[in-house]
């Protein structure tokens, strides 16, 4: 289709839905977008303008949003990739398409010091517009959704960054917002390229067992419709098999190829009322027979997304286990839009605008405060996107908490005076421990007393909920500073010690505001006192100030080596010659216009024969030989008048040495022999490996660090080959810098 054929189908799909949208201003908005972007192209080579109407489209087609987000659809990158700004929006459309255009773009204008910072700042961002439009993040998904169903013209790094990305964090916020459709897609094409093995084979196995598993949902299908037209109950019954990720995260849990998975299959079964859904459950379970322990009333103890069904497992005739899902036609209608379902297009021009129910967004921000990149995104994922636990206080009301909560997380999901003040708790009428695991249904009631002494510190390792910690840490901060300084003092000093500094080489009035500053805190003692009460760790303050100090120790030497240069007596200079002399030196580099010089490879970046390089001249080590492409060898350093004079051209030589050391670090999926995968990869490569430091992280990823010995980057880049190919591997880099 042309541009205007498909802007003209996104005003055929808003007129089925809102006859009576503002179609004058939502086309000054595709105009408006076209003109900005005039002149890009997207990876694939098409008018960048047509991802924006994809956008706009998906708002409208999947979500039914109303005019002002089909606007802010169409205009959502022009203030990330455009010279428009917020004030040019707020002026030709209105403030709050510019709010919601503002909410979608990333913050690009600033430089940050790592990635995580980046991200974290973008997310913190996003959802604090979030808090105040719901509407941000509906495009934001959609964005995402239009730009994964486009990614495979993007590199395979960017398609493996970009979707572990969307797995991590967009396809939970779209679960959280109760919008199962996206987050299955989402899922689905994240898979695609984190481990297009592992999803080819789930695929192509699903196609062909497709007649097959066709036959047995028809046939159960008619058993359960049979019954229900009996009964006189106006129903509608549909089944599905369980798509490709839910199945890949099973055969990854539970170890299991595809044949060992039986429950594949699910019904849903919409019926008109309330009541109907109870009756449909005992026809269910009176035709087939039901697996125990598998039943949930979310009917009556609703999701905190506001998704509502009644969810059973049973055995079908033919000895297969499927699931059923029993809801009515709106519950429907919110399990598969989510939040958009209250955002549906209304007489009155507006959307039904539920923010009230996603406090949660607020209250997610407020324990977060404070909080540094790694913490914030790890926070997140638990708080934002972790299993959930619903419990019973002895009044009756329903408290979720994430899955593996204890009764601390629950006395501070009442109230942080509950929490502060309490001494004990009872579970279903019992005492129970502090670090006792709450299961579904459990009534738990908190012992409080005004004679508290306040919380331990050893509570922080029990809670699960962020919320806990945070309440628990403000508690500290607030009631405890002398105290927290003294001991985050004496934490601090013994990581100083630990690390071989003292506190004299950080005290010097030269160098003691730009450590604070590297570590965001005005003087020493707030830092005790965050590290006292665990807003902050001392491993963390002394790793940050010791690569402040390093800096300030290299830029000392830089200064010292060049006055004595130029302080050198010039007498002994001799005239040059009119050409560069090139001596090759024993490492296999060529250095121009220096005889017999000491040529080391920078540890920071390893370069290999086929590395593009450059030379530093250090003070009393030789020259130093960087990637061109190491930070420590940027531009904006090597164009940096203090250092121009240092920087010199090197070249590989052509009698190179017959292996160099250099780095591999792989990101994958945590599992069973991915170790003993990676090893037999580097062993039908020959490759020499001199050491392999592995870590899991806390969100089932593993990290290893490959120190290996190569000929030249021709072998490198076929190592890096072939440990891509193992499955659950997600990116092969080399570290720099």
């Amino acid at each position: 289709m042309t541009i205007q054929e498909q802007y003209s189908h996104l005003e055929k799909t808003i007129r089925s839905y809102n006859p009576s949208a503002d179609f004058d201003h939502i086309r000054s908005a595709f105009e408006y977008a076209d003109k900005c972007h005039e002149g890009q192209k997207r990876k694939s080579g098409e008018p960048y303008i047509i991802h924006p109407l994809a956008v706009a489209q998906i708002v409208a087609e999947e979500l039914k949003l109303d005019s002002e987000s089909i606007e802010a659809a169409l205009l959502h990158d022009v203030i990330e990739d455009t010279p428009a700004e917020h004030a040019d929006v707020a002026r030709l459309f209105s403030p709050t398409i510019a709010d919601l255009v503002e909410g979608v773009s990333k913050l690009t204008r600033i430089q940050y010091a790592t990635k995580e910072d980046e991200q974290m700042e973008n997310l913190r961002k996003m959802l604090i517009a979030m808090s105040k439009d719901i509407r941000v993040i509906l495009i934001k998904i959609s964005d995402r959704l239009h730009n994964m169903r486009t990614m495979e013209y993007q590199s395979p790094e960017k398609q493996k960054q970009k979707s572990l990305e969307t797995m991590e964090i967009y396809a939970p916020i779209s679960h959280r917002l109760g919008m199962q459709r996206m987050k299955w897609e989402l899922e689905d094409l994240s898979l695609k390229y984190l481990d297009p093995v592992g999803y080819q084979e789930i695929v192509s196995r699903l196609e062909a067992k497709k007649t097959e598993y066709d036959m047995f949902m028809q046939k159960t299908r008619a058993q359960v419709e049979t019954r229900l037209d009996e009964l006189g109950i106006s129903h509608l019954v549909y089944g599905r098999v369980k798509h490709p990720y839910s199945i890949y995260r099973k055969m990854f849990n539970q170890n299991k190829n595809l044949d060992e998975i039986f429950d594949l299959f699910a019904f849903r079964v919409i019926v008109d009322n309330v009541g109907d859904c109870y009756n449909v459950l005992g026809v269910v379970h009176d035709i087939f027979t039901p697996i125990l322990g598998r039943f949930k009333d979310y009917i009556g103890t609703p999701k905190p997304n506001g998704y509502q069904s009644l969810h059973t497992t049973v055995m079908g005739t033919d000895g297969i286990p499927f699931e059923v899902q029993i809801r009515t036609r709106d519950m429907h209608e919110v399990s598969e839009y989510g939040v958009a379902a209250h955002w549906k297009y209304k007489q009155n021009g507006q959307g039904a605008g539920a923010e009230g129910k996603y406090e949660w967004v607020r209250r997610l921000l407020e324990n977060q405060e404070g909080a540094d990149a790694e913490e914030f995104i790890h926070s997140l994922k638990i708080d934002m996107f972790a299993d959930e636990v619903f419990v019973f206080t002895p009044n009756g009301d329903v408290q979720n908490l994430p899955a593996g909560a204890t009764p601390i997380d629950f006395a501070y999901a009442i109230h942080s005076a509950v929490g502060n003040r309490m001494v004990g708790a009872k579970v279903n009428g019992r005492i129970v421990t502090f670090d006792h695991v709450l299961k579904n249904g459990d009534i738990v009631e908190i012992l409080t007393s005004k004679g508290a002494k306040g919380p331990s510190r050893d509570w922080m390792k029990i809670a699960k909920s962020n919320e806990a910690r945070s309440k628990i840490r403000q508690w500290f901060k607030k009631e405890r500073r002398d105290e927290n300084i003294v001991n985050g003092r004496a934490a601090f000093e013994a990581e100083l010690k630990h690390c071989g500094l003292s506190m004299k080489d950080l005290l010097g009035p030269d160098r003691l505001p730009g450590l604070l500053k590297k570590v965001t805190y005005t003087t020493l003692d707030d830092m005790y006192a965050a590290i006292g009460y665990g807003g902050f760790t001392a491993q963390k303050a002394v790793s940050r100030m010791q690569g402040e100090l390093q800096r300030i120790a290299k830029q000392q030497a830089e200064k010292q080596a060049l006055e004595a240069l130029e302080n050198a007596p010039k007498a002994e200079e001799q005239p040059r010659s009119s050409a560069p002399k090139q001596v090759k030196s024993e490492q296999g580099i060529i250095v121009e216009g220096l005889d017999n010089c000491l040529v080391k490879f920078s540890k920071c970046c390893t370069p290999v024969p086929g590395d593009e390089i450059v030379g530093f001249i250090t003070r009393g080590y030789g020259v130093s030989v960087h990637r061109s492409d190491c930070p420590n060898a940027a531009p904006e350093r090597r164009a940096d008048p203090a250092l121009s004079g240092r920087w010199i051209k090197v070249s590989w030589g052509s009698d190179t040495n017959e292996s160099y050391p250099t780095t591999l670090e792989v990101v994958a999926k945590d599992r069973m022999n991915l170790l003993l995968d990676v090893s037999a990869a580097l062993s039908t490569t020959k490759t020499f490996v001199s050491g392999i430091h592995c870590r899991s992280t806390d969100d089932g990823f593993a990290i290893a660090r490959i120190e290996i010995r190569v000929r030249d980057g021709e072998q490198m880049h076929s190592i890096i080959n072939k440990l891509n190919q193992i499955s659950g591997v997600l990116q092969v880099t080399r570290p720099s810098g």
